[in-house]
């Protein structure tokens, strides 16, 4: 009930006429695009429509949040051609549903919210590496197909596509200036479906792509062996499948979240992709994940509920069915424009302005993640890459602000006051602190404006606490807090330290 509420609570949130054209704008973009993929893993241009329908059905209903659109991704697609080319069709289908039982087991373990660890500056980079990449893929359009070959288009077929092209751009760029009652998207396809079709102008159309008429996608149990072999075969594929398609998913629904200024289920979308991903596998589709594209496209037209999801699917399932001999004479110009302004819509100028007032590290970090997703096209890789090195950048910096504040109390003993947090990153420094040679009898440590955070820091009050014992004299150790004091309690037996505890307040003054 309450998906079904979701989807009929229109006028709160939008209404329904831009929901229905958000909707077909978003299967506009989005069948060439499928077409393409399923073309470059060299499987049927079915399977590519099949996992666009699919995906965007099964998580406009089950997802994580209103809004946001999933089909047969390039991202996760391009993980899947080695095995389609070693193994067989078959095999990626299996692939796919073995990817989709992990993503479902994420889910339900609640694993999702861990996409909030993702620094800015790997989001900076994650979405301008794709708006280039997106852009990139339009360029290549600008190719046509000739003896088996592909070459780019000169004369009058590249001043016809350009123009065409340069015309939708201004159609999406001037029309919300003028109105906003109609999607300028929507609008600029049509306009310049309908210059082509009435003039009779010879231009790239969806058709010279691949023919997108099929029938219903029917239930299939892939044709694999059930064995631990091919377990063996499918599972590397699957496992880097599903991550790629939640980091993709996770990070898009992070993106929506920001621009409407809401809350997404991160959870709930994990196990909407798997489910998805799951019925893919045994429905013929190649899989897939949430597109961030399509997702800008559906915003910018007005979709901001559930109901322009189900629209963009079903009308994908309508041109398979019925619609094919109309769709395929949409001019590719039309699609090509409008990709080219999601591209721009989806770089993060921001990230130029305020280039100059990042910190290096940061900067780094952006461009790098940016790099690795246009020459590698690996999202899960560049957003790994961002964040393993923004987090030992981080440990780098907390590493270096330890330091010890060093005083004689009035009975004689050495008090050093820890300032920063005491990790594997900060233990040498915090080490060099200390002079067990000159150090008085009985030190206290005091961890008032520390905290001891992992097994690293133990080993090292360990450590401590053994030079100054070797010495006969005693360490002591203050104000320790609750979970410090339990990490040393776990490692009792292995590691021998003396705590000073106030049985009221968990701490000991000074004595």
């Amino acid at each position: 009930m309450r998906t079904l509420t979701d989807i009929f609570r229109i006028n709160q949130k939008s209404n329904l006429k831009n929901e229905v054209l958000a909707g077909l704008t978003v299967a506009m973009t989005m069948i060439p695009e499928s077409l393409s993929f399923a073309i470059l893993a060299g499987l049927s241009p079915l399977t590519g429509l099949y996992a666009a329908f699919l995906m965007g059905i099964v998580t406009a209903f089950l997802g994580g949040r209103p809004a946001m659109i999933s089909g047969g991704a390039g991202a996760t697609v391009v993980v899947l051609i080695a095995l389609a080319a070693s193994h067989g069709v078959e095999y990626l289908f299996a692939a796919v549903a073995l990817a989709g039982i992990l993503q479902l087991g994420v889910g339900l373990l609640k694993l999702g919210k861990f996409v909030r660890l993702i620094p800015q500056p790997v989001m900076y980079g994650f979405l301008n590496g794709l708006a280039i990449i997106i852009f990139m893929a339009q360029i290549a359009q600008f190719k046509t197909l000739g003896n088996g070959t592909s070459h780019w288009m000169h004369g009058a077929p590249l001043y016809i596509m350009l123009g065409l092209t340069a015309l939708t751009i201004l159609i999406v760029v001037a029309l919300p200036r003028i109105t906003k009652i109609i999607p300028a998207s929507l609008v600029a396809i049509l306009v310049v479906f309908a210059l082509v079709f009435f003039g009779g102008i010879e231009t790239k159309k969806v058709v010279d792509i691949a023919s997108v008429s099929g029938s219903l996608p029917a239930f299939r149990i892939p044709l694999v062996p059930f064995s631990m072999d091919t377990l063996m075969i499918i599972f590397p594929y699957a496992l880097v499948m599903a991550g790629v398609g939640l980091i993709e998913s996770l990070l898009t629904l992070s993106m929506v979240d920001e621009i409407t200024n809401s809350k997404g289920n991160s959870n709930r979308e994990a196990m909407a992709q798997g489910t998805a991903n799951i019925v893919n596998g045994f429905f013929g589709g190649m899989g897939g994940c949430a597109m961030v594209a399509q997702t800008l496209v559906n915003l910018s037209s007005g979709g901001r509920t559930r109901l322009s999801a189900i629209i963009g699917a079903g009308t994908i399932l309508l041109v398979i069915l019925v619609g094919a001999p109309l769709i395929e004479q949409i001019p590719m110009a039309a699609l090509v424009g409008v990709m080219i302004m999601v591209a721009f819509g989806t770089f993060e100028w921001i990230s130029l302005r305020i280039i100059n007032k990042m910190p290096k590290s940061d900067i780094f970090v952006g461009i790098l993640v940016a790099a690795i997703t246009v020459f590698l096209h690996n999202l899960a890789l560049a957003v790994l890459v961002g964040v393993v090195i923004s987090a030992l950048v981080f440990a780098w910096d907390s590493a270096k602000r330890i330091r010890a504040r060093k005083d004689i109390d009035i009975y004689g003993n050495k008090v050093y006051e820890i300032f920063g947090p005491l990790f594997f990153g900060s233990i040498s420094n915090f080490l060099e602190k200390f002079d067990p040679d000159g150090d008085p009898d009985r030190i206290i440590i005091d961890f008032k404006e520390s905290r001891v955070v992992d097994m690293s820091a133990i080993d090292a009050l360990h450590k401590i606490t053994d030079k100054y014992a070797n010495q006969g004299k005693k360490v002591i150790l203050r104000h320790l807090s609750s979970d410090c004091r339990l990490l040393l309690h776990n490692a009792k037996g292995i590691i021998e330290v003396n705590i000073e505890e106030d049985p009221t307040y968990n701490v000991m003054p000074s004595s």
